[in-house]
C-alpha cells in the first residue's frame, strides 16, 4: 500500500468515527474527547485539555490518572473522574486502577475482584447488585467493559467498544478468524494509526 492510498484510508476512517466522545454512559472519554468537551469539565483549563490530547492514548485509567497527576491533586482528578473517565477492564484491572472510580471503597474493589472472570454485564449487575442498590449499580457500570472476542463477539457487542463504527465493526468480522493479536494489528492498522490500534486492542480479547 502506497502512501498517498493510507492516507486516504485514514482520512475516510477519520470521517466515520463518531465525533462525540460521550460513550453510551454518559461519561466523556479522554480518547475521544475534543478540546471544547474537555474544557468543559471540571478543573480542565486550555492547557490540561491540550496535554490530555497530547498524551494519547490512553490504553487503562492508571494511564490517564499518571498523566493528569502533573496538574491535578487527588480531590480534583476524583472530582473529575465523575465526568470523565477511562473505563476500566472488570477482568483485569488492578485493584489500584478499580479504586480509581470516584466513591469506591476497598470492600468494593474487592468485590469486583472476587466474581472474576465475568463473562457479561449482567452477571456483574447481579453480582454487585447484591451489595448495592440499582441506581449504584448503573453508576459503577459506567466506568467498566468486559473485553469482546475477537473471533466470537456478535456486531452488538463489537458496536460496545467506544468510538466503534459500524463499518470498523464490519472490518474486525471480515478478518476472522485471527491467529493472534498481530494478525489483529496487522489487519486493522490497514484503516487507523499505531495509536488507534493499540486505543482498539485495550478492549478485545482472543481465547
Amino acid at each position: 500500500m502506497n502512501m498517498n492510498t493510507r492516507f486516504s484510508l485514514l482520512m475516510v476512517w477519520a470521517l466515520m468515527l463518531p465525533t462525540m466522545a460521550l460513550a453510551e454512559t454518559g461519561l466523556v472519554n479522554p480518547n475521544l474527547a475534543d478540546k471544547d468537551e474537555l474544557q468543559a469539565l471540571p478543573n480542565v483549563d486550555d492547557e490540561t485539555a491540550q496535554a490530555i490530547i497530547d498524551g494519547r492514548p490512553y490504553l487503562s485509567a492508571t494511564d490517564l490518572d499518571t498523566a493528569l497527576a502533573v496538574a491535578m491533586d487527588g480531590e480534583q482528578r476524583q472530582a473529575l473522574y465523575a465526568r470523565l473517565f477511562r473505563p476500566i477492564d472488570l477482568n483485569n484491572a488492578s485493584a489500584a486502577e478499580i479504586l480509581l472510580i470516584p466513591a469506591m471503597s476497598r470492600k468494593m474493589a474487592h468485590e469486583f475482584e472476587e466474581y472474576r472472570p465475568y463473562r457479561s454485564m449482567e452477571q456483574f449487575r447481579r453480582e454487585i447488585g447484591k451489595y448495592v442498590d440499582d441506581a449504584e449499580v448503573a453508576r459503577l457500570e459506567q466506568y467498566v467493559f468486559i473485553p469482546v472476542d475477537l473471533n466470537s463477539a456478535s456486531d452488538a457487542e463489537i458496536m460496545q467498544i467506544p468510538g466503534m463504527s459500524k463499518r470498523m465493526a464490519h472490518e474486525f468480522e471480515e478478518y476472522r478468524p485471527y491467529k493472534d493479536m498481530e494478525q489483529f494489528r496487522r489487519e486493522i492498522g490497514k484503516y487507523v494509526d499505531d495509536d488507534e490500534v493499540a486505543r482498539l486492542e485495550s478492549y478485545v480479547i482472543l481465547n
